[in-house]
């Protein structure tokens, strides 16, 4: 349901939903009134898009040890091991909350059990999934749910431009700089409504960042175009730590279609055994990890990227000609339809693929119960460091990982809003000042600049990394933050503006992580420090 913004003084504040704002709401609503915000559509997200499932230890020849042994390996030395048992041994218990809730995993042939696949990394089968669209079954089961829940006002269409942090509680204006200096607890947002350009504050006795990942900061990713970083860049702003924002996953294989947009093919396909080959058709994976194309998706990745430099050529192929046509169409009907859509009759035709950005690592910093080190301020999903992935996410953990800590965050939250030990939210917040700002005649600055800075990070801050580059990125950075910042100011504010300061926000992040890393480790490859080293295995934190 919706309600009137203006007549609701809410406790709990969720900013994004995807599944684990959406899933953080259901808990929430248990003792708290919510409102939850949406920058788009309330279905808008990069959970919409996951195609493969949701890894937990179901099968009786699965056990925890084997599911945090292979998330600790695929995570390079970096996990934090108390979030990866957390994840792993309650993960079972958010299954079935899920299937409570109405999602339909799917089931084997007989209907005795859940279905189950194998991904690159996994070394059991343990990917609870429906057909190919696993994000998509559980975002809507979600949003069934929380439209019926009386004490969820939803705002869809809306953005977050900054916290308000009590530290500057006074009159706001869009020509006064932020300090990261005694910013206090955090006690609310001041919100853009998209469609009207109205902006006006929302006091929160909790705020839950649930905003997704930054994957559109890079040129080439399978994100959708709401992923702008803007949960990193506002909580970095509110003085916030974040951490490990060099660890950017790139996605193997999304699919190269001039005309396809950041369509992923989904790495459960090579947990069936489909091969990828190279411009000749030979498995060149086989030369990169015992594993071939099984292999962890940042050797996957890192392979295919040195594969297409030393050929020239502009993809490789997956090829998934072993299945029959009966048997592909019905375990992986959206990638069949997909492909057929650019004239790709699967599987008898191999499908062109290249890497593209996918899934952040680091985040926000917070600890076992999702707060982060600023008072009042939470961080589930993509957005927050959890510790669980380390320096490198293995397949199919990052819904799970939603849905864990969203219950978590709940259940400790539920002990302080009943003490009252977080002060109550402010009665009333400054409206927002425009000051002398003017609105903004034509966008075509912002395209461009957007478009530069992608550029940019996918040229200087890919896959493969020198510090020559990451310091020419630096530089080239300042200079359009010289730029951004003098329209931010001048301007009023709207959708595309906002995004663009959180994006550049971001990529200075990124740049900033990954030139501290005097190593390579897990998705961070630099090759001037071709090496890992032991004594560096700790977070990067900013």
């Amino acid at each position: 349901m919706a309600t009137n913004h203006k007549k609701n003084n809410p406790k709990v504040l969720i900013i994004g939903s995807g599944i684990a704002g959406l899933s953080a709401a259901i808990h929430f609503s248990e003792f708290s009134d919510v409102i939850l915000l949406a920058k788009s559509s309330l279905d808008e997200g990069s959970t919409r898009y996951a195609q493969g499932g949701i890894a937990s230890v179901w099968s009786k020849n699965d056990s925890f040890e084997e599911h945090q042994k292979d998330t600790l390996e695929a995570g390079a030395g970096l996990c934090r091991e108390s979030s990866v048992e957390i994840c792993v041994t309650e993960g079972p218990s958010r299954i079935r909350e899920l299937i409570e809730w109405g999602v339909e995993f799917t089931k084997t042939a007989n209907h005795s059990d859940y279905d189950l696949h194998q991904e690159g990394g996994h070394h059991q089968r343990r990917i609870l999934h429906t057909h190919d669209y696993t994000g998509l079954a559980i975002e809507e089961a979600l949003i069934e749910k929380v439209r019926k829940l009386s004490n969820v006002a939803i705002l869809e269409n809306h953005m977050v431009i900054d916290l308000i942090m009590e530290g500057k509680l006074k009159p706001a204006s869009s020509t006064e700089k932020t300090s990261h200096k005694n910013l206090g607890a955090c006690v609310g947002a001041y919100v853009l409504n998209c469609e009207t350009n109205e902006i006006f504050p929302l006091a929160s006795e909790l705020t839950v960042l649930a905003s997704g990942g930054m994957g559109k900061v890079y040129l080439y990713t399978s994100n959708p175009d709401v992923a702008t970083g803007d949960g990193v860049a506002m909580a970095y702003r509110a003085g916030a730590r974040v951490a490990n924002l060099e660890f950017m996953q790139f996605h193997p294989t999304c699919l190269y279609h001039p005309s396809a947009k950041s369509f992923l093919i989904t790495e459960a396909l090579r947990g069936e055994g489909a091969i990828l080959r190279n411009e000749a058709g030979e498995d060149f994976m086989k030369n990169h990890h015992e594993m071939g194309s099984l292999a962890p998706r940042y050797v996957v990745a890192r392979a295919i990227d040195m594969e297409l430099k030393r050929t020239g050529a502009p993809h490789v192929w997956l090829d998934v000609s072993h299945m029959n046509e009966l048997e592909f169409t019905e375990k992986f009907p959206q990638v069949h339809s997909m492909c057929l859509k650019y004239g790709i009759n699967t599987p008898h035709d191999k499908i062109p693929v290249v890497p593209a950005a996918h899934y952040m690592c680091g985040g926000i910093q917070v600890d076992e119960w999702a707060q982060t080190s600023v008072t009042g301020l939470l961080a589930l999903g993509e957005v927050a460091c959890t510790g669980l992935h380390g320096a490198n996410r293995l397949a199919s953990n990052s819904l799970l990982e939603g849905v864990v800590f969203s219950k978590r965050a709940a259940d400790r939250a539920r002990e302080y809003l009943v003490k009252h030990a977080i002060p109550s939210a402010p009665k009333t917040l400054p409206v927002w000042d425009f000051g002398r700002a003017v609105d903004m005649e034509e966008q075509i600055d912002i395209a461009a600049t957007w478009r530069e800075i992608r550029t940019l990070m996918w040229n200087y801050v890919g896959i493969v990394r020198s510090d020559r580059r990451l310091r020419r990125a630096r530089e080239r950075l300042a200079l359009i933050r010289h730029e951004v910042y003098a329209d931010y100011w001048k301007f009023r504010v709207n959708r595309d503006l906002i995004e663009l300061r959180n994006l550049l926000t971001v990529a200075e992040l990124i740049v900033e992580c990954a030139l501290r890393r005097k190593e390579s480790r897990g998705l961070h490859f630099n090759v001037d420090y071709p090496e890992t080293l032991p004594l560096l295995a700790h977070d990067t934190i900013i």
